[in-house]
Parts: structure tokens; C-alpha cells; sequence
């Protein structure tokens, strides 16, 4: 007798071993035709593993999680199929699940066209009504080698060879395509209904500049056509609001190949950056931080002790000097470190909160720079709070109700937490990687935050915490850290004299809540689509004149507003009124103030705002108190 548990308690017995679609058919005829994979004792496999002992069961259907990259797992091989039925001769290498759809990585003689992607999908969706069903069987490696040579692929054959072990391996078979795969997949290809084909790109064999290019075709699928018409409307407002975009389209930055990965601020940028960088120093003033500033180049042998070198080295700009080794800094928490060490430290003095926006370079590889979001050098709201073991509970709480009211401050009011545990390559102990995680899910769990485990996600000299915004079109950016590091201050030789005069190594808390500042300001100017809240705005109003008539007027009125600190753009040009807003409407400026013989008569002014909205006619004392009061709320 083999019992099976289901999720909610209760127990089907089966006198012989059963499928999963068995089970499913024994509870109703429903959940047999939605399965289309199941989770046998946490395990997932397909509907027709078989279940020979005692096993606790869910049965999978595409509402759950798992059951969505399955089918897009399962899509990638449609695609698969589809291109080796039109185009025999190309060589199918891999194709996983990536976030919101999939790829799969080609070898053929010649680009595929968007033509060509428009008949694949078509055929995709040919063999999908054709039901094929998908079958498992598991082959003695030497036989899977064999079989994927005989077809030709030869790149499978590659693939199994490169895999440690001598387990049998498996494949999957629907018609007369079979192809490598762990699995799971859904049972047949009629279960795979709504996908789109997107994009060809480039990709590297093994992600080898050395070996051949292969052509990367990416898809997305999904369980309904209402989800995946909103996934194609995100990708269009991401279009939109591209902030490379916005950023020329409003004179804020712009980037050359004369300085790959790295930023020239124009004067509106410019602005936009000290005005968060002024807000956020504002909030490390009232937290109890200390402003510090830490050199950019710094000796090898201090990164070779922080353990930077072994673990950072390939992306770590060097240079030598003096018969010595050098490397512009990655990070600044070496730095930070040589500050605390300075003088002999008291128990009484912590915790000692250090902060610097500091500037850092990380050689990151070019195909993956990407306007302000991915850069070589870059700019981190970064600091680091020394303190007792006692003392990380409530730091780490005190740090979350700061970065809270921070993002919410910017307009953001969604907050994703996950704990990242210990990596594979790694410095330190085992014992202090276990106090180290158990110490930041205990401050989680006191401030009462719903959390994710990201296991081996860690840094690689602690655990950390990732704070992670969602922005109006549903993105998800991960901007705030906080990690835990016993490691670094006992490597770089940081230590404290605790109450009973002993000499103890402080607990090292590297936090950021921006994490970079270009990356933040682009995702600002995603999130806006330029139009940045009043307290964020470059220029923030604009003085029109109608005719010069009214030059002397909106001169006044300008000055009044920079007095009151608002800033403010003049333009007495000799152009239509009509002309003017319309120039700065496409500038995103908050307000227009437009000022006519009525308004010089009255002492008033007309005030549109940037939705086009005209809100009529009002005194500057009037408009002032409006201005204030929306500064003052931040958005």
C-alpha cells in the first residue's frame, strides 16, 4: 500500500505505484487536466514520475509559481523545435528560464532575421496544437554523447562531457525532437499556449570571447494572454522612460567611448545629484553618522588583507607607482577601517558610524555597461557602523526604519527584503558565518519584516540583507544592503578596549540605502519619466513674459522666487507665449509662470502646471505657500 499526503492533510492510498497524474485523476478530472507537474517529498518532477513509497505530494498547475517556469522552461525547448524544423542545420547549445520569459542559444551560418523569428513563432505555435506528448528517458552518458554526435549537435555532446560525474543523464522527447534537460517539463505541448519571441542578440559559447558567437533568441510566456499583454505594456513604458532618453532629452548627463562606463554631469544633472546628495546627508547628520573622506588609490598589499584582492581582483583597476602595486578602490570599507584605526578605541565610543559618498571604479565588462545604471565609476551613499556584538540587533532595526522613511521620502512605498547567506567562496569561519546570519534574522524578525532567504548569495566576507523598491510600472530595483562582517576588521586589525579593559575586534556593518547614486538617479528618472517631483526638479519654475512690455515684471518675479529659494528659470525670448510652454512642457519644469499686461496690472501672476493644468491667476505670497507646502511633502 503506498500512502500519499497532499497539502492540505490529507491521504490517498494506492494498492500499486502511481503517477502523478494518477493522483490527480483520482481527485477529479479538473485537476488532471490543469497538472502539469508535481512536488513529490520537495522535490519537482514531472506528472508521469512515478510514486512507489510513502510521499507527501503537491500537485502543480500553472497558478503556482513553479508551474509558470515550467512552462517557460518548457517553451524554451518549443522554440528549440520550432528552429530545428525550419532550419535543420542549426545546432542547439542551451536554453533556460530567465526572469519573465527565456532564451535559447543558437549555432548557424547565417543572423536570423525578424522574418525568420515571425516563422518560428509561428511553427511554435504548430507543434504546440499538435499535443505532442513530452516524455523522459534517462540514457548511460557514453549513450547520451553518442546519440546527440549522431544527430549532429554537437555542442550537446560538448556539454555532457564538461559535466562532472558518471550519473546517468536525461532527455526529452516530443515528435521527433529530443533534447537534454534536467527537467521538469509539462506533459505535452499543448500545454504551452501564450508566449512571444522578442529579440536576437549576441552570446558567446560558454560566455568565452574566445569561442564562437552564437545568435541568443529570447522570448517571454505566459499562463494567460492578459498577463503577457501587460508584460508587452511594461516593456513599452520601459521604452518610454528609458532614462538615457530623458537624460538627453533633458540636458541632465550624457556618456562617450572616450570614457566608457563613466558619467559627464551637465549643470541640471548636476543639480538633481546635490540634491539628493545634500538630502541624504542631512539624514546622516540627524542618524548619528560622521561625514569622513578616504583616498582612491590605496597599496595592493591593504587589498591583499582585506581579502579584496583574492575574492575582487578581476574587477579592480590597478597601477604602479614608485616599484609598488596600486588599485584605485572597488569599495570603500578598507578605508573606513583605517579611520577607525586611528587612536585607541573605547567600548564607550560605540557604535562609531562612519559615511562617505565615496567614489569608486569597478572594471566591469563593457558589454554590460549600460547608460547611468551600469558603470565603471560610480558614486556610493556608503557607510560603515563599528559596534559590540550586543549592539547589532539594534542597529540593524535602526537602520531599517532610516531607509524606510528614505525611500519612502523619494516616492517609493513598496519594500522587498531577502537575507543572502553564505557563498561558495568565502573568507572567515564557520562559526562566525553562523552567528553572523543568525544575528540579521533575528534584527528581520524584531522589525517585524516579511523577508526571503537568498542561500550562497552572501558577500564574500558576510551575510547581508538586500532592499529591493518597486517602481510605478511593477520593476523591481535592489538598491538598499546591509552586511554583517566579522571578518574584515580582525583581517585589517581593528580592535576596541571592551568594559573589562580586554582588547576586542569590533563587528563591522557595511550599509548603503541608494547603493549607487547614478543607478539611483536613473531609476528615479525611470520611475518620473523625467517628471521628477518639485524638490528633485533641476529647474523647478519658469518666468515667461508674454511681450517685452512685461521684461521689468518677470524680472522682479523671478528674483522674489530666488530669494525664497526656488530655482528659477527667466526666459524673456522675443517668441509666442505658445511657443514657450510648449518648449517647457516637453522639459518637465513643474510650473509656468506666465505674467501678461493683466498680470503687471494686478500685481498677480498665471500659473500652469506641468500636466497642463492652468490654475489661474495668483498672488506670489500665494504661489510661495503652494511651492513650500509641496517641498515640504516631498512628493
Amino acid at each position: 500500500m503506498t500512502v500519499v499526503r497532499l497539502p492540505d492533510g490529507s491521504e490517498r492510498n494506492f494498492d500499486q505505484p502511481v503517477t502523478i497524474l494518477d493522483v490527480a485523476t483520482s481527485i477529479g478530472p479538473g485537476l488532471a487536466r490543469a497538472a502539469i507537474a508535481g512536488k513529490i517529498n520537495g522535490k519537482l518532477v514531472d506528472v508521469y514520475s512515478q510514486i512507489k513509497d510513502d510521499s507527501e505530494l503537491a500537485i502543480i498547475t500553472e497558478k503556482d509559481a513553479e508551474g509558470l517556469e515550467i512552462i517557460r522552461h518548457s517553451c524554451a525547448h518549443l522554440l528549440a523545435h520550432a528552429v530545428k524544423e525550419l532550419f535543420p542545420d542549426a545546432q542547439v547549445t542551451i536554453g533556460p528560464v530567465i526572469s519573465d520569459g527565456f532564451y535559447y542559444d543558437f549555432s548557424y551560418k547565417r543572423p536570423f532575421t525578424p522574418e525568420d523569428l515571425q516563422a518560428i513563432e509561428k511553427r511554435m505555435l504548430e507543434i504546440s496544437k499538435r499535443d505532442l506528448k513530452i516524455e523522459r528517458k534517462v540514457l548511460e552518458r557514453t549513450d547520451a554523447i553518442n546519440f546527440f554526435k549522431g544527430q549532429g549537435e554537437h555542442y550537446k555532446a560538448q556539454i555532457i562531457e564538461s559535466i562532472p560525474g558518471s550519473e546517468d543523464l536525461s532527455l526529452y522527447s516530443q515528435g521527433n525532437f529530443t533534447d537534454l534537460c534536467r527537467g521538469p517539463h509539462v506533459p505535452a505541448t499543448s500545454k504551452i499556449k501564450v508566449f512571444k519571441l522578442m529579440k536576437v542578440a549576441g552570446a558567446y559559447w560558454r560566455g568565452d570571447s574566445n569561442n564562437e558567437m552564437l545568435q541568443r533568441i529570447y522570448g517571454t510566456a505566459w499562463t494567460n494572454k492578459d498577463d503577457q499583454k501587460d508584460y508587452l505594456h511594461r516593456l513599452e513604458e520601459a521604452e518610454k522612460r528609458d532614462h538615457r532618453k530623458i537624460g538627453k532629452q533633458l540636458d541632465l548627463f550624457h556618456t562617450q567611448d572616450e570614457a566608457p562606463g563613466m558619467v559627464f554631469w551637465h549643470p541640471k544633472g548636476w543639480i538633481l545629484w546635490q540634491q539628493i546628495e545634500q538630502y541624504m546627508r542631512n539624514i546622516l547628520k540627524q542618524n548619528g553618522y560622521q561625514e569622513i573622506r578616504t583616498p582612491q588609490i590605496l597599496d595592493k598589499d591593504l587589498w591583499v588583507r582585506s581579502g579584496h584582492w583574492e575574492n575582487f581582483r578581476e574587477n579592480m583597476f590597478t597601477t604602479h607607482a614608485d616599484e609598488r602595486d596600486f588599485a584605485i578602490k572597488p569599495m570603500n570599507c578598507p578605508g573606513h577601517v583605517q579611520i577607525f584605526n586611528q587612536g585607541l578605541r573605547s567600548y564607550r565610543e560605540l557604535p562609531i558610524r562612519l559615511a562617505e559618498f565615496g567614489s569608486c571604479h569597478r572594471n566591469e565588462a563593457s558589454g554590460a555597461l549600460h547608460g547611468i545604471m551600469r558603470v565603471r565609476s560610480f558614486t556610493q551613499d556608503d557607510a560603515h557602523i563599528f559596534c559590540t556584538e550586543d549592539q547589532i540587533q539594534d542597529e540593524v532595526v535602526k537602520f531599517i526604519d532610516l531607509l524606510k522613511g528614505v525611500y519612502v521620502d523619494f516616492g517609493f512605498k513598496g519594500l522587498m527584503v531577502k537575507l543572502s547567506t553564505r557563498p561558495q567562496k568565502r573568507v572567515g569561519s564557520e562559526a562566525q558565518w553562523d552567528k553572523s546570519e543568525a544575528a540579521l534574522e533575528a534584527a528581520l524578525t524584531e522589525a517585524k519584516l516579511e523577508w526571503e532567504l537568498q542561500p550562497g548569495e552572501g558577500a564574500f566576507y558576510g551575510p547581508k540583507i538586500e532592499f529591493s523598491l518597486k517602481d510605478c510600472i511593477g520593476r523591481v530595483w535592489q538598491c538598499g544592503t546591509l552586511q554583517l562582517d566579522f571578518s574584515m576588521p580582525d583581517r585589517l586589525g581593528a580592535e576596541y578596549v571592551a568594559e573589562d579593559n580586554s582588547r576586542q575586534i569590533p563587528v563591522m556593518l557595511h550599509r548603503a540605502i541608494l547603493g549607487s547614486m547614478e543607478r539611483f538617479i536613473g531609476i528615479l528618472l525611470e520611475n518620473y519619466a523625467g517628471a521628477l517631483p518639485l524638490w528633485l526638479s533641476p529647474e523647478q519654475v519658469v518666468v515667461l513674459n508674454i511681450s517685452r512690455a512685461q521684461t521689468d515684471y518677470a524680472q522682479e518675479v523671478a528674483a522674489q522666487l530666488v530669494r525664497h529659494g526656488i530655482r528659477v528659470t527667466l526666459d524673456l525670448r522675443n517668441e509666442k507665449i505658445t511657443y514657450k510652454i510648449r518648449e517647457y512642457s516637453l522639459q518637465k519644469l513643474p510650473y509656468q509662470i506666465i505674467v501678461g499686461d493683466e498680470e503687471v496690472r494686478t500685481d498677480t501672476v498665471a500659473v500652469r502646471n506641468r500636466a497642463g493644468d492652468n490654475l489661474g491667476q495668483m498672488t506670489l505670497e500665494t504661489l510661495l505657500v503652494r511651492l513650500n507646502e509641496e517641498l515640504s511633502a516631498k512628493v
